[in-house]
């Protein structure tokens, strides 16, 4: 198979050894480089949506909630609870502080964020099937940020990544599978 590490670097040479490095690092860090970024994220959107008119997507969380709460919640109520929200898991993924707590926010902000898909297609979708309208785009990105939270929340729950043992350069067993 073409995409084996033994394909192209021999055991013990300057690039296998610089091939495990990069690996045992991608294993250490990528997962905190994941989390602090993801936070970053929420924590700038969020906080975009504690001034009236900054956020671009001020209107479409709007019109959300007013599905969501039934019209209950008065606008700028809601508005400052996704604000608030979205800031503090920003906050708690930044820090790395109480990451199970901000992962069972994230559940709560992610329903919310990719709900337009199902309440308000008609934003999210242009006449054409499949062709999102700019509010579309903006939410199905949003996916991987899912996506990244499953990842960061597998390590909060306790899962660990590990380097394969190798022998001879080639990975004894693949732990992924």
């Amino acid at each position: 198979m073409a995409s084996e590490r033994s394909d192209f670097t021999f055991p013990g040479s300057r690039a296998s050894r610089a091939e495990q490095g990069l690996t045992r690092w991608l294993t250490r860090y990528s997962v905190d480089v994941l989390r602090v970024s993801l936070g970053s994220i929420f924590l700038a959107f969020g906080a975009l949506k504690f001034v009236p008119g900054l956020s671009p997507a001020e209107p479409l969380v709007v019109e959300t909630l007013e599905i969501l709460t039934l019209g209950l919640v008065p606008e700028g109520v809601g508005i400052i609870v996704v604000a608030s929200l979205e800031t503090t898991i920003g906050v708690l993924l930044v820090t790395g502080r109480w990451l199970r707590v901000a992962m069972v926010l994230m559940v709560a902000a992610l329903a919310g964020i990719l709900s337009p898909l199902v309440l308000l297609p008609e934003v999210m979708f242009q006449s054409l099937p499949g062709s999102p309208t700019l509010a579309g785009q903006y939410v199905l990105k949003d996916i991987v940020l899912a996506a990244a939270a499953l990842v960061i929340g597998a390590r909060a729950f306790g899962a660990r990544m590990v380097v394969a043992e190798t022998h001879r350069g080639r990975a004894k067993e693949d732990p992924f599978s």
